[in-house]
């Protein structure tokens, strides 16, 4: 199909007129060190700018291999007890870094008027799965823990990520309901996540090509992620997402990446979990990160982060 048969909101069309224009590689042709500079190039062009805030602080954590780089974000340089959001990058477990998501960080303090701190986990090829998910756990457990380096005092998690972020929140609730951490994860937040096997779905076809992320890119990222599929730590849809806590899951109209966020919504409604699911029409994959090229974008960032401060005080 052509994207002529979908609907394509015109910030979007002009954004990827102007990507084909430029002819770039994709990142399965370039490699994983390339495809990083790529990421960081692109977001200088068409993410919007960060916000001022009082507190913005690298730190880092113990970690399974070492320490762990964090990034804390924060519009008070001092609170009272309270949640602290916990935010997992997206990438493809291979490309993506604090820097590309900096400025999205400070629009999600901004509006949440919650800490944040952005986790800086170890990337395929050079780190495999289950690298990842072990160093998303080990921060998020850390953050919990109300460690005196943060200066916060954490009464809760609320976990959020896009892409293979949003597949790492979800692994990293998952991980922290089975056996919980100091303080309970009150909310989660996928962002266009991977949850099951992407493959099988209609987005996955509709969208193989022309809309940013391509199906040849996610067949590479998946090869050098190395997972195992059967692995719920991989694939957390072949897992038990029972206990759930509640959950806010957005998805992008344009993406192959869709119907899996449709599903894993769908999913946790049957089971009883509480849950908010925002489809987002006319726009492509990335949207979070890309606010300048494509404007129309915050306001479907605004209704996310609306959705997950109505859940955050639900149950703060």
């Amino acid at each position: 199909m052509t994207d002529t048969e979908y609907f394509v909101r015109d910030d979007v069309r002009n954004f990827l007129d102007m990507l084909e224009q430029m002819g770039g590689k994709g990142v399965e042709e370039v490699g994983a060190v390339e495809g990083r500079m790529q990421m960081r190039t692109l977001g200088t062009l068409a993410e919007a700018p960060p916000r001022d805030l009082p507190v913005k602080k690298d730190l880092t954590c113990p970690g399974p291999a070492g320490e762990i780089p964090l990034r804390l974000y924060d519009t008070k340089e001092n609170r009272e007890a309270g949640p602290c959001v916990v935010f997992i990058h997206g990438g493809g477990f291979v490309i993506g870094d604090i820097e590309v998501y900096n400025s999205l960080c400070t629009e999600i303090a901004h509006r949440l008027d919650l800490p944040v701190v952005s986790v800086e986990y170890r990337l395929a090829p050079e780190h495999p799965f289950p690298a990842a998910p072990d160093d998303c756990e080990a921060a998020a457990r850390w953050i919990a823990s109300s460690p005196e380096a943060l200066g916060r005092e954490i009464t809760g998690l609320v976990i959020t990520g896009d892409s293979a972020g949003g597949n790492l929140t979800i692994v990293t609730t998952n991980q922290l309901v089975n056996k919980p951490a100091d303080v309970p994860v009150i909310v989660q937040a996928p962002i266009y996540p991977v949850a099951s096997d992407v493959t099988q779905h209609s987005s996955f076809r509709s969208f193989a090509e022309g809309f940013l992320l391509t199906a040849a890119s996610m067949a590479w990222f998946t090869d050098q992620y190395a997972g195992d599929a059967s692995d719920p730590r991989h694939t957390p849809m072949v897992g038990d997402c029972s206990n759930t806590p509640p959950t806010v899951v957005c998805t992008a109209g344009l993406d192959p990446l869709r119907d899996s966020g449709r599903e894993y919504a769908a999913h946790l409604i049957q089971q009883g979990t509480e849950v908010v699911y925002l489809e987002f029409p006319g726009i492509i994959h990335g949207f979070t990160t890309l606010r300048k090229a494509m404007p129309s974008g915050q306001k479907d960032l605004d209704a996310f982060l609306d959705a997950v401060e109505l859940m955050v005080e639900r149950y703060r």
